[in-house]
Formats: structure tokens, sequence, C-alpha cells
């Protein structure tokens, strides 16, 4: 793989029972970060990522400090190997938690104990069953605005995460969200699929998640990053502590602008992703992007061999 790299951290979606497990047996840096996860949050996230259910993991509070852990676990492994350093980093969504641990903005504690409470307040900021998301195949951000426009009948209805030229996250009230899978089949011929989600992610309905979320964030100490860091909300590099807060907190109810993103770093001179942590969802999104983008997945430890073996021309 070629030597200018971005590292890429996954969001909510890429848990899965037993991740991290196999990394934190090999390497010790890896085992590391889930004792230090575990301290930090006075219960064993490492019992939940390596025992627990589909159904534990998939808690929103449950999910958020398990990937984080398991990705920042992911990135002390490749470090200890001397994989090579990135020269940018990013994340979706709650990864950007993780990418800004890897750039040094805040410790691994602050973090983990922050995304516990961001997954219950934006968990309890919407009833269960008053929000929802669907995926919206083949439109592009245009075509899903105006779908969500003609849908909203004075509910909430927007692009949520768009994540790639073809794949667009909507979200809002149930009902409005309804109306516009029904909106975008009827007038544009494109599906959209309902998904399995706890809460209305990135849209107005998280503005009260927001509002407590920044309170706690603003506890926090940031300090400036070592590396550049994309920001979902603004797909714009940041270098600076209080920049990294305030992109935080804007992101919990703004749409993630991944495509964006990636587009930003391949045009700054990326020229080669990889994701940190468990999944591959990130790559598959960088190759609809790009096509000829070079990505490599860390999901496990077999992966994070053969990524290490990439990245240094193996």
């Amino acid at each position: 793989m070629m030597a200018r790299l971005a590292y890429i951290f996954p969001g909510q979606g890429s848990q899965s029972p037993g991740m991290g497990k196999d990394l934190a047996e090999k390497y010790a840096a890896a085992r590391e970060v889930f004792e230090a996860a575990d301290d930090a949050l006075g219960f064993s996230i490492s019992r939940l990522c390596f025992e627990g259910t589909a159904e534990e993991l998939q808690l929103t509070e449950n999910t958020q400090p398990a990937i984080l852990t398991t990705s920042v676990a992911t990135l002390r492994a490749l470090e200890s190997e001397g994989a090579p350093a990135p020269e940018w980093v990013a994340g979706h969504s709650l990864g950007e938690y993780s990418a800004l641990v890897a750039a040094g903005a805040f410790s691994l504690a602050d973090a983990v104990r922050t995304v516990r409470l961001r997954g219950r307040f934006m968990q309890e900021a919407v009833p269960v069953g008053t929000g929802a998301m669907a995926a919206v195949m083949g439109a592009d951000l245009e075509t899903a605005e105006a779908a969500c426009e003609e849908a909203r009948q004075g509910e909430v209805c927007s692009p949520a995460n768009i994540n790639s030229p073809n794949q667009i996250v909507i979200a809002g009230h149930a009902a409005a969200v309804d109306r516009c899978v029904a909106v975008l089949k009827e007038r544009w011929g494109k599906r959209a699929i309902k998904l399995n989600v706890s809460a209305p992610f990135h849209c107005a309905l998280m503005m009260p998640a927001q509002e407590r979320l920044a309170a706690e964030l603003e506890k926090l100490e940031f300090n400036d990053l070592r590396l550049p860091l994309v920001t979902n909300v603004d797909a714009a590099v940041i270098r600076g502590g209080a920049e990294a807060r305030g992109a935080l907190v804007r992101q919990v109810s703004s749409p993630v602008r991944w495509l964006e993103s990636v587009r930003l770093l391949i045009g700054g001179g990326a020229q080669g992703f990889v994701e940190v942590g468990p999944g591959k969802v990130l790559c598959g999104l960088v190759r609809q992007i790009e096509r000829a983008a070079d990505c490599v997945t860390t999901g496990d430890a077999a992966g994070l061999a053969a990524a290490k073996e990439s990245l240094s021309g193996g």
C-alpha cells in the first residue's frame, strides 16, 4: 500500500459478539486497552465484547463504549507491531471519538466514559418507537432531501448519514420516515430499507441528547491534535482541541458527511485507508466513493496481521 495513510474508525453497526477477543489474547497492547476501559467504566466492557450476546451489544449505551474500546485496542496493537503511522484520522459518528483518542485529543478513559453517556443520552432523547431510520439505495443527496421535504408534514425527516454516492440514511419521526420511504418508491423508483436501530440518530430529534452531551464535554480537557482530523459535521480538517469539542457537540443532531470527508482526504493526498476497529463497513463505503482506493481492515488478529504486511509493503 502507498505511504500516505488515513486511519478511519467505525461507528455503530460494526459491532459483533466476540469482537476484540483474539486481539487481546495475542497483543499485550490491546489487552491493556481493554483493562483500562474496564477500570474507567467500573464494569467489564471487555466481557461484554468477548462474551456478550448480539442483543446486549446492540443496546446503544453498550455499543458505543464497546466499539470505541475495540477500535483503540486495535490501534494500539497496530502501533505495537510497528505499522506505519497515519497522516490523517477520521471516524464515522461514534468513530470520531476513537479518532480523537488516536490524535491525542483526550484519554481513552475520558472517551469511553463519555461515549457510554452519549449512548444513554441518545437512547433517552426519543421514546422508543417514536423515531426511525432508513437506508436509501441508489439515490443521490438531492433526491433524498426532496423526498424528506415532501414527507415531513410538520415532523422531522432529514438525511442523517451521507455515506457514499449511492447510500444515504434518513432519520426522523417514524411516520415521516415511512412517508419518505413511500415517496422515494412512488416518485423516484428508489428502494429504502428501515433500519433496526434504537433511536433516530443525527437529526433534530437528538437535540435533547446534544444539550446533555455538551455539558459533559465541557467538563473534559481537550488537547490540540497530534494529527489532522476530518470532522463529520463539517467534512473539514481540524487541529485544535476546542474545535474538536465543538464538532462532537454539533455532530449529535447533524448529518454524518462521510462521502465529503473521504473525498477531502483523497483530494488532500491520502493514498490508502486503514479501517481500525471491528467490521469492514467503512472500507466498503470508501470503495463506493473511489473504486480504486486502497483500504485494509483490521477486525481481528488475522486481519491485523494481514494489514500490517500490506502496509509494510509485504
